[in-house]
């Protein structure tokens, strides 16, 4: 099988494209290396089922191209990172929404199906959890950048399911909460990343805001194998489903264990959200899934627990 991976040079993308090679699918990526890097796949190049395009998706000619070789398509090309979002809210925007309208019109000309990445900021500041993929999304104004992002991911979900109800389009909505692994950057504020280098540096660790708001965290080999068993079966297809795991640590928790876990002498300090990011700067306090709709379909469980990926990241880092 041939398959298409938006943003496939990206963190996420780049251990997708492992995976399905080593399933023996032919790979295309296309990426445009604004914050993927051509590091995650150079180990990938001398395989002759793999294949890049560097270009950017809003390039309808070159998605059109791309989508009509390929049988699946997997949609991870996206502004992402807090800080990126807050410094290029016009970037997010028009990457998000024209660049999903671009692969979603391809496909729908060629009948591919779509796997298209969403992201738990979709239900916004939602104080219900765990997260149903039904439940509400409640957003702040917006006069706060913050909320660009998750109003986009939004318009990308509805158009998507649009295509579904009105052209009979192949899609599915996958809501990934948050990811680590190897690979992944800190550069645009992803916490753990940001954590094991400071801890690894002997640096301050930094906390935004008071470190009692809390995330669980999914190691990437578990979603990969997740959006892959998503892509296979054919009831998901129409749906939308929360990609994630169920435990839940306070950022001051994890910044604790990551201190311990690489036996760092660092201070761990507490900056104010608007220091970091924007005056006015809102955050989730919670953010948690229940994949019990996941799980059902494709037997979904995770895996890999926060403190093993916790060590094969710092292995990484001190590599």
């Amino acid at each position: 099988m041939r398959v298409l991976i938006t943003g496939g040079a990206g963190f996420i993308g780049s251990h997708l494209a492992e995976e399905l090679l080593r399933q023996g699918e032919e790979v295309y990526v296309i990426d445009n290396l604004s914050t993927g890097r051509l590091e995650n796949i150079r180990h990938l190049a001398a395989n002759p089922r793999f294949h890049i395009t560097i270009d950017t998706i809003l390039d309808e000619k070159a998605v059109e191209e791309l989508v009509s070789k390929c049988e699946v398509v997997f949609h991870l090309a996206a502004a992402v990172g807090v800080r990126l979002i807050i410094e290029k809210p016009v970037d997010t925007i028009e990457t998000n929404i024209l660049g999903t309208e671009i692969v979603l019109k391809a496909a729908n000309k060629f009948k591919r199906k779509v796997i298209l990445t969403s992201t738990s900021e979709v239900y916004g500041k939602n104080s219900k959890v765990p997260f149903r993929e039904d439940d509400d999304s409640v957003y702040g104004p917006t006069t706060k950048s913050r909320w660009s992002y998750a109003c986009s991911k939004a318009i990308d979900e509805f158009l998507a399911l649009a295509y579904f109800h009105e052209k009979k389009l192949p899609v599915v909505i996958a809501r990934l909460f948050n990811t680590i692994g190897p690979r992944q950057t800190g550069t645009y504020g992803m916490v753990v990343p940001s954590f094991v280098q400071q801890a690894l540096l002997s640096h301050l660790i930094t906390v935004y805001g008071d470190g009692r708001q809390s995330r669980s965290f999914t190691y990437v080999t578990d979603v990969v194998s997740a959006l892959i068993g998503l892509s296979e079966h054919p009831k998901a297809v129409g749906e939308v489903f929360n990609v994630g795991n169920g435990r839940e640590v306070t950022i001051n928790q994890l910044a604790i264990l990551v201190k311990r876990m690489t036996n760092s002498k660092s201070r761990i300090c507490h900056i104010p959200y608007e220091t970091a990011f924007e005056k006015g700067f809102e955050d989730m306090k919670r953010r948690v899934p229940d994949i019990s709709k996941l799980s059902h379909l494709i037997g979904f469980k995770p895996k890999m627990s926060l403190e093993e990926g916790l060590e094969r990241i710092i292995a990484y880092y001190r590599e």
